[in-house]
């Protein structure tokens, strides 16, 4: 019997060795099921099992880096999912954590790692997206505005109020990089901060091989330009006093709330691709149909060098195909921009720099009735990109308006729509284009007219519009005289009304194919633009314009709106730079035309969601974090539900979901390498009957300075893959 006891002894001290200690245990470790692609375990530390922390495994053994992050349930297990055979290096990162050491593994074994307590609020803040260390920030209090200039308050005259300072600071301080990670929030040197600020906006420079060209951009001088409209001295102080406090020991007063319920399900998968590139957005597949390109081709865009960007996910392998220019050589200037696949698996990139003088059928009415009713002189010299993978030929298809963003529409012509134009909305029917290669006879445009006389339809004659505000190109956006006649005014005279302004990101609706597009000049307050070409079009097109309602305290209830898409009831969810979704549902308005439907007609159609995170010091509306597109995910393909909209939480590390019936918002944490930043994302279903395993959500790290992403100089792009599993534990 003393033999029996002490082997059972002996056998509990070995399975306390190995994590397996009592009954207990061992029965909830029955449910992390090690297969031949899985690594699994539970992580513990000294306060016991960790719920809802990253456990990070990564390998430089594939043809390119490839990590998978998982996170863990409630009594600290986990498993790593669908590993490709490699030896992985495993690790614990969390927030009230600090990285734990690495530990070996490899598919189809068991890891039980410790995780590493922060010694101090300070360590364990350095783990905390940007949006947190942003919030610190304090600009000036609503009372120092109108800014009296250099000799006033040192606020720019041109800062009418609190929003349009944090419009100006979101919009072009955030509009390439996180504002908050740590390559902004410390300065390099000790010393005057001021100056240090000074000099830092100095240095800005751009990724890749930028040595020629008029996109040989000059960052400092748009850093420069940012900080002199605050009132240079008075942002200067700001940036310093910000930095300051933080070199002195000031860190986030509250940690960001590790991951609960379906955020614990989410299993993510990192590529480097594009070597030192900067890669503005990805696409995988048809939006309308996406099983397209089912198991293919991620395909991305170096909007800075002229490369298509091109990963195997099967294989592991990144490429990348240079982009002629109208020499058929390669162009470093060649600004591929957007890039949107259609039912055949083609690709179509916007340019948004072109090169060469317009065609002539974009002035000549007699080749064109879109040019009989609006010429578009601008000489933009736009193209489209065609990319065929199956033949490898590109082509280069002249365009009459501005190209930034593009959709199909669910149409049976494939037409296809841009954004990117300050005066017109264009396209081209792609089914024309394919049948006759002529693009006077595949493209068309419409100015932005509003029926503001309220007779049912648009004055088909431009002499007869009331005339929007002088605009005029400002980097990528346009800045509106604002010395223009009062919109509603001029409406009264009982006329229609042509609208003007950058239109950015675009969604079509699945309804009624209604185009939508996030007009985001002014960004304050932005709006929605609405257009519907109509039967015969130029002549039947139409648009319409809602903006963030006013607050009863004059502040705009949401601003600088950059996103939106459509869901399949035909609801417009907007993304905003002051943080914010918005909802937008027309069918509650009560005026769609006549003289006031000039942009605040309808603030019965809108609702509002805060993002998840702290606000900004001294500010009431939104939030710290700052949002690019949007994307709705119509038919379920990540699995949270049908027409669930997504934001790209530039600021947070972050995709950040909204389920519309509970209005929970589900925060997808990208926790490694920190600088998560990306601007769109999309989603493919490789394989409806593999359940989880065959769906994924994709996005990029689309910061412009890649060396800001944690690994700092020399750190690769890369490309994400989200996938939502019923459990933390499914394999």
């Amino acid at each position: 019997m003393k033999r029996q006891a002490i082997a059972a002894l002996l056998l509990s001290a070995s399975m306390l060795a190995g994590g397996l200690s009592t009954p207990t245990a061992r029965a909830a470790d029955a449910d992390i099921k090690i297969v031949a692609d899985v690594i699994g375990g539970v992580v513990t530390s000294p306060k016991g099992p960790e719920g809802g922390v990253w456990v990070i495994a990564e390998t430089t053994s594939l043809p390119t880096k490839f990590v998978k992050i998982v996170v863990t349930d409630d009594k600290g297990r986990y498993v790593l999912p669908q590993l490709p055979a490699a030896k992985y290096k495993v690790w614990v990162r969390g927030y009230g954590l600090v990285d734990s050491t690495p530990v070996d593994a490899s598919p189809g074994t068991r890891a039980d790692l410790k995780a590493v307590v922060a010694p101090s609020p300070k360590e364990a803040a350095e783990y905390y997206p940007a949006n947190y260390w942003y919030a610190l920030l304090q600009p000036p209090p609503k009372t120092d505005f109108p800014g009296t200039g250099e000799k006033g308050n040192g606020i720019a005259p041109a800062m009418t109020d609190q929003q349009h300072w944090m419009a100006q600071m979101k919009e072009n301080c955030l509009f390439c990089h996180q504002l908050g990670d740590k390559a902004t929030r410390e300065l390099p040197s000790s010393g005057n901060s001021v100056e240090g600020w000074a000099q830092r906006i100095q240095m800005a420079r751009a990724p890749g091989d930028i040595t020629v060209g008029n996109y040989a951009k000059d960052f400092a001088g748009i850093m420069q330009n940012s900080m002199a409209h605050y009132g240079r001295e008075r942002g200067l102080k700001m940036f310093a006093s910000w930095t300051d406090r933080i070199a002195s020991g000031e860190v986030p007063p509250n940690a960001p709330p590790r991951p609960m319920g379906a955020e614990r399900n989410v299993v993510l998968t990192e590529w480097d691709w594009a070597g030192g590139n900067f890669v503005h957005d990805e696409i995988t597949t048809d939006k309308r149909k996406p099983t397209v390109n089912a198991n293919g081709p991620i395909y991305g865009t170096d909007d800075l060098n002229g490369h298509l960007v091109i990963l195997d996910p099967k294989t592991n392998m990144p490429s990348e195909i240079d982009i002629p220019g109208l020499d058929k050589a390669h162009n470093v200037e060649a600004g591929v921009h957007n890039p949107m696949l259609d039912d055949k698996g083609r690709l179509w990139m916007s340019d948004i720099r072109g090169e060469g003088p317009n065609p002539d059928f974009c002035t000549d009415g007699t080749k064109s009735a879109f040019a009989r009713l609006y010429p578009t002189t601008a000489k933009v010299g736009r193209e489209i990109v065609l990319f065929d993978p199956a033949t490898k030929q590109m082509q280069l298809i002249p365009t009459c308006f501005g190209t930034h963003h593009l959709q199909f529409s669910w149409e049976a012509d494939n037409v296809l729509y841009f954004s990117g134009d300050p005066n017109v909305m264009g396209w081209i029917n792609t089914k024309v284009w394919d049948e006759t290669h002529d693009p006077a006879k595949a493209e068309g445009w419409c100015p932005l007219v509003l029926d503001t006389d309220g007779d049912g339809k648009v004055t088909q004659d431009k002499i007869a519009w009331n005339e929007p505000a002088n605009t005029s190109l400002a980097g990528e956006g346009v800045v509106e005289n604002t010395k223009s006649k009062d919109a509603a005014a001029a409406a009264a005279q009982g006329k229609d009304s042509r609208i003007s302004g950058f239109l950015y990101a675009m969604g079509i609706s699945p309804k009624d194919n209604s185009v939508w597009f996030a007009k985001y000049s002014p960004s304050v307050p932005s709006g929605l633009v609405r257009f519907l070409p109509g039967a015969h079009p130029p002549e039947t097109c139409k648009t319409e314009y809602y903006e963030p309602p006013k607050l009863p305290s004059g502040e705009y209830a949401a601003f600088n709106m950059r996103g939106v898409d459509l869901d399949s009831n035909g609801i417009a969810w907007a993304s905003f730079g002051s943080g914010q979704l918005g909802r937008f549902d027309r069918s509650k308005c009560k005026v769609l035309n006549g003289p006031t439907a000039t942009g605040q007609q309808c603030p019965e159609g809108w609702t509002f969601v805060d993002s998840p995170g702290p606000k900004v010091k001294g500010t009431q509306v939104g939030t710290a974090d700052w949002h690019y597109m949007t994307w709705v995910d119509q038919q379920n393909v990540l699995g949270l539900g049908k027409d669930v909209p997504i934001l790209p939480g530039t600021m947070s590390d972050s995709l950040i979901a909204l389920e519309p019936k509970t209005g929970k918002q589900v925060v997808m944490r990208v926790p490694y390498p920190m600088n998560f930043y990306t601007r769109g994302m999309d989603g493919r279903i490789d394989d409806a009957a593999a359940g989880w395993k065959g769906r994924g959500l994709w996005a990029d790290y689309g910061g412009v300075p890649l060396w800001h992403t944690e690994g700092g100089e020399g750190t690769m792009g890369k490309i994400v893959k989200f996938q939502m599993r019923p459990d933390p534990l499914a394999n």
